[in-house]
């Protein structure tokens, strides 16, 4: 079976005055229907970068320079074949019809991707007529729908709201709602519960999973947390600098963790039997300098296993297979297995 979507080698660079940033290096992974792949790194990592590069819709002076990114279509009477994203101009009409109808993203802030001066109920029936072919009534008519659906109470009145007019919690639906009415195969979910509570974080998460059960949809989700990551994922890729440090099943990768950053990370968790008060582990040290060209592991510097370890430093990054979809770039750690 084709996958919903194939990521191959992906690279995006920021040319910027300074010099070039590589937000993204070489990424790769594979999304199959119905599953949902998390994401996860520290602020800066490339994470919403992935996102962006998806959509085409990285903003200048950032550019796709290297990879593919193959996704699934529907050809009528021949089956399924892949179209390469990267191939597209990001202006072109297909890339157009390609966001909303086939790939929808929920962004991080709501309120930034609403605009302030319509109703949300106007910008979801616009978002649905762009892709569909239908009136402005039976458009109205499905986003309420679509709203009902995603749990927001009274709809048929919420439709003419402001975003300015909804809480949090009903700005994230709203926007849930708008990427999701033209039923799109991949949903890309950029920390969707950030700035929410834990209860409507859950709320969100449940809602989540079961539009994904309705529509069998694939999920790329994007967080710093890793407790939704666990919660939600089937699959996990720890991102760090733009590269991937280990990608592998979300119940390995939380029992079995092999490299020492998705390692460092998962301590600074704390814990149901964390003491109160208690200091929480924290990553010494900080991000390369982004403009920096690292041949090998850009962990290296703050990795507490290398011990100096100039092969970690020096050999080139490399993602090795240790194990069925389980996946790390560290050459001691891979030697010793």
């Amino acid at each position: 079976m084709i996958p919903a979507l194939v990521v191959d080698g992906l690279s995006v660079h920021f040319f910027l005055d300074q010099g070039v940033v590589r937000a993204v290096d070489g990424v790769s992974f594979t999304l199959e229907p119905g599953k949902t792949l998390g994401i996860v790194g520290e602020s800066g990592s490339g994470k919403t970068v992935i996102g962006l590069s998806i959509l085409r819709i990285v903003p200048p002076p950032g550019r796709i320079v290297g990879g593919k990114i193959l996704l699934r279509m529907e050809n009528d009477g021949n089956g399924p074949t892949q179209l390469d994203l990267t191939t597209l101009d990001p202006h072109g009409h297909q890339a157009k019809e390609i966001r909303g109808s086939d790939v929808g993203m929920i962004f991080q802030e709501p309120m930034n991707s609403f605009s302030p001066v319509h109703s949300v109920g106007s910008q979801i029936v616009e978002a649905l007529r762009l892709h569909s072919d239908v009136s402005k009534p039976e458009a109205r008519n499905r986003a309420i729908e679509m709203l009902a659906k995603v749990g927001i109470p009274h709809p048929e009145k919420r439709i003419d709201a402001y975003p300015h007019q909804l809480s949090g919690g009903m700005r994230q639906r709203a926007m849930i709602a708008m990427a999701l009415v033209c039923n799109p195969r991949i949903l890309i979910a950029d920390e969707p519960t950030t700035a929410l509570d834990v209860t409507v974080q859950a709320q969100i998460l449940d809602l989540l999973r079961a539009l994904q059960e309705e529509f069998g949809m694939a999920i790329i989700f994007i967080s710093h947390n890793l407790g939704v990551i666990a919660e939600i994922s089937h699959e996990v890729l720890v991102i760090y600098f733009g590269r991937v440090m280990e990608h592998a099943p979300v119940d390995v990768l939380f029992t079995e963790p092999l490299h020492p950053y998705t390692k460092a990370l998962l301590k600074s968790v704390p814990g149901i039997d964390t003491p109160v008060r208690s200091h929480l582990a924290t990553i010494e040290g900080t991000l390369p300098d982004p403009h920096a060209a690292i041949p090998g592991c850009p962990f290296f510097a703050r990795c507490t296993v290398c011990s100096g370890n100039t092969i970690c430093r020096d050999d080139p990054y490399h993602l090795t297979k240790v194990a069925d979809r389980h996946f790390v770039a560290c050459p001691v750690i891979c030697v010793n297995i």
